[in-house]
């Protein structure tokens, strides 16, 4: 049996996930949390979605059906249940404290002090159960002149330099995908994994702050901060390759490949199976270094080859130097590739309100705990009647009744 089938046995025999038996309470809105808990419910994990009595305000993004189930909403709330409590009101606020006392995870994304005055910070949520992990992603680190400022995507790419770092020498532009949001929500998943793990030594929760801006600077600098790296600085800041205005998708005669030649064997290879082998000896283009001090050049040279010849012939001769190319796809050309419908990535499923949906699986596999159920994103206040006649028992104490079952979820 290759592994491969081993992952695909194990998956049908329909196990829990690695977090099988972690209770989140997940107090998260728009993008970066529900992107979180969406990870921690795919990875197993029981979410119980606390939503305002309007909603989480994605639910509205292109609901073309009116049914507070638009696309956005329907892929960042899969397998989570919804239940409505309105923070401002105190009974509400008592039957968070009563989820919260039996949760290993709350998830949050209130600025600093915001979360004190709702009692979701973890001062206050420590007193309700000892062993609980909160976990606040906001805009700012608490502490610095930022701290209380509110935030979104666009900001944030903004102050982080990954705006001015997408056209190097050009205008600043926006990544057209809420990537600060996305980035600091799956630093998130492993903050938590990291918590539960120290949990499981000490017996003790503790609270995360896992702040946007700084999430997003880390990020950048990895391969950004250039002569920055040094105190003093020893040359600018960037990374020449990624700098290039000749670093872009390469037009072939009758389409558009991505196509990247990284080592010294790449280039080798590259510049034989183009007819220009006399540039490998070039001492501009020999090594990764010189390669970097003329990316420019080196670029505009290869965006003309390929834009002789046709996709297919650019495909097969890089294939062939074994350097890294694809074609270029569009959003809608991904549910017609090849290799994911071959692994099964996009599947088909029945919403009980929205329809037919086609939606990404989780591109993690786990080779002995198989992943956690894949549910729908919930109608709005979906789980909230049996919930909270739950809670209610508990804070009376009233003998509980079971939790509602997965047909329920």
């Amino acid at each position: 049996m290759t592994a491969s089938d081993r992952m695909a046995s194990d998956r049908d025999a329909g196990r829990g996930g690695p977090l099988d038996g972690i209770t989140v309470v997940d107090l998260t809105s728009t993008f970066m949390g529900p992107f979180c808990t969406l990870i921690l419910a795919q990875y197993g994990a029981r979410v119980i979605k606390v939503e305002p009595p309007a909603g989480d305000i994605l639910r509205g993004v292109g609901d073309t059906g009116e049914l507070g189930l638009g696309p956005i909403f329907l892929n960042a709330n899969r397998g989570k249940e919804s239940v409505v409590l309105d923070l401002r009101d105190e009974q509400d606020r008592g039957r968070l404290r009563q989820l919260v006392a039996d949760a290993d995870v709350v998830t949050h994304n209130r600025p600093a002090g915001s979360d004190t005055r709702l009692g979701i910070d973890y001062e206050s949520l420590r007193s309700v159960n000892p062993a609980v992990i909160v976990c606040a992603m906001r805009g700012y680190g608490a502490g610095g002149p930022y701290g209380t400022e509110p935030a979104y995507d666009d900001v944030i790419q903004a102050v982080s330099g990954v705006a001015a770092s997408q056209t190097g020498r050009g205008e600043p532009q926006f990544v057209r995908t809420p990537v600060a949001d996305k980035v600091t929500g799956a630093m998130a998943v492993g903050a938590i994994c990291a918590a539960l793990v120290e949990r499981a030594r000490s017996g003790c929760g503790q609270a995360i702050e896992v702040p946007m801006f700084e999430t997003m600077v880390q990020f950048l600098l990895l391969e950004q901060q250039g002569g920055y790296v040094f105190d003093p600085p020893r040359g600018p800041a960037g990374y020449a390759r990624t700098d290039s205005p000749f670093r872009r998708p390469y037009r072939t005669s009758d389409g558009l490949v991505g196509v990247l030649a990284y080592t010294d064997a790449h280039w080798r290879a590259l510049f034989e199976v183009l007819d220009a082998g006399d540039r490998a000896a070039d001492p501009r283009f020999a090594t990764i270094g010189a390669r970097s001090r003329h990316i420019d050049e080196l670029y505009e040279w290869l965006d003309g080859e390929l834009a002789a010849r046709t996709t297919a012939e650019a495909v097969a001769l890089c294939r062939r130097a074994k350097v890294p190319i694809m074609p270029v796809n569009g959003v809608a050309d991904l549910f017609t590739d090849p290799h994911l419908d071959a692994v099964d990535f996009l599947q088909r499923s029945e919403h009980p309100q929205a329809g037919a949906v086609r939606q990404a699986r989780s591109p993690v596999r786990f080779s002995r705990s198989g992943s956690g159920p894949s549910g729908q994103a919930p109608a709005l206040d979906s789980h909230g009647p049996a919930l909270r006649a739950e809670l209610d028992r508990r804070a009376t104490g009233a003998t509980p009744q079971d939790r509602p079952g997965p047909e329920e979820r």
